[in-house]
């Protein structure tokens, strides 16, 4: 703003004689007008005429200078019209539906310019035909879902992705209101966008995996696009403490309970860190197998709870334990998940749901692994951001 008042400014100035009055400027004594004389329009059509190979996810754009879009047709060999819409200012227009493989489009574009005549121009092209090798993607959140503000957005390719640049292009996280944020990659088939801190409650996000036809590298195409419209719900943190054996949760970052809760024992203490809750499950088999430690054997276990939500990839759940309920609030005797009665464990997951944020904190453990489960908080923004091209 600042700058435009003194650009104003400076055209005042260049108006004005030293004296205050009005310059006469000009032959004629009177201001000279200064505008754009009337131009024809010039069309620019991506694909050009005659191009090869293209690849079918990428749109077709018509870009307009000095003049205003009037009429644009996207039509197959098979005469079929591929839809499309203009710029809301009138000087482009881009398809809104993919292409096909192995295809031959023609697009017709017309434009009038600044002086009022049209101008057409045309573009014949090919589509690439089968691609050598084509991958699918996954996202962690499912369509309508409300999630919590700790939700980082996971999307995982069925393969390696050559080029992971082209990758982020094609996956879009949109929100109401904006939130920065960034991608970071998790090897070669994993990448992570999280927002730079937590989201704000009743964001709504839209997520769009519009890989279909996207040029991965290396011969590697997308398979299909996977869309989903997600809303962030109320800010819930549970803070789970081994130093006094209680779990004080936070909604909206005020108090709303505290249970008594058992967390891992010596040799087994439950890692301090930020996890972020996955999913929740009602009727869950615990098993010590899945840690490398096999049931029948000495320390090992298999046990069924009623309520359990999943914290890490390593096994670490809050559940219902109701046979520890004489130790909750005093001591820790787990293997590592943090222990509720029945109750409390139902309430909780009642009330959390996935994205919610669990933070566990003197419990005589090593720190949680940024990488164990969505444990994206327990890495700082900038180290986030200096890993987000690996």
């Amino acid at each position: 703003m600042v700058t435009l008042l003194l650009a104003a400014g400076l055209v005042v100035a260049g108006c004005t004689s030293s004296n205050g009055e009005p310059s006469t400027g000009g032959q004629g004594g009177g201001p000279q007008a200064s505008s754009e004389p009337p131009k024809p329009a010039s069309l620019k059509l991506t694909p050009a005429g005659g191009a090869a190979n293209v690849a079918p996810g990428e749109p077709v754009s018509v870009a307009v200078a000095d003049g205003k879009v009037t009429e644009v047709k996207l039509t197959g060999a098979d005469g079929k019209q591929v839809q499309g819409a203009p710029k809301p200012d009138g000087t482009g227009w881009e398809s809104t539906e993919p292409l096909g493989y192995g295809k031959s489009y023609t697009v017709n574009a017309t434009a009038t310019g600044t002086d009022g005549k049209p101008v057409t121009a045309t573009s014949t092209f090919t589509t690439i035909g089968k691609p050598k090798r084509e991958i699918g993607v996954s996202i962690n959140a499912n369509e309508g879902e409300t999630v919590g503000v700790g939700m980082p957005l996971i999307f995982t390719f069925t393969g390696k992705v050559p080029d992971k640049a082209a990758a982020e292009r094609a996956l879009k996280v949109v929100s109401e209101p904006a939130t920065e944020g960034a991608f970071r990659w998790f090897g070669d088939n994993s990448v992570i966008w999280r927002p730079k801190e937590y989201w704000k409650p009743g964001t709504k996000v839209k997520v769009n995996a519009a890989i279909y036809g996207k040029d991965l590298g290396g011969g590697t195409f997308g398979r299909e696009d996977k869309p989903a419209n997600i809303t962030i719900g109320d800010k819930l943190v549970a803070i789970a403490d081994g130093g006094n054996f209680q779990m004080k949760v936070l909604i909206n970052d005020q108090d709303v309970k505290t249970m008594p809760i058992s967390m891992g024992k010596r040799g087994h203490n439950t890692p301090n860190g930020s996890y972020t809750v996955m999913s929740e499950h009602v009727g869950y088999t615990m098993d010590s197998g899945t840690y490398g430690v096999p049931a029948d054997t000495p320390g090992g276990y298999r046990t069924f709870v009623k309520y359990a939500v999943r914290m890490s990839n390593s096994g670490i759940f809050y559940h219902s334990a109701p046979w520890s309920v004489g130790s909750q609030g005093k001591r820790n005797v787990s293997h590592g998940c943090v222990n509720l009665s029945t109750e409390n464990a139902k309430w909780l997951m009642d009330t959390s749901k996935k994205g919610d944020i669990i933070t566990v904190q003197n419990s005589g453990g090593k720190n949680l692994e940024p990488t164990d489960g969505w444990s994206v908080w327990q890495m700082s923004w900038d180290d986030w951001k200096t890993g987000a091209k690996n």
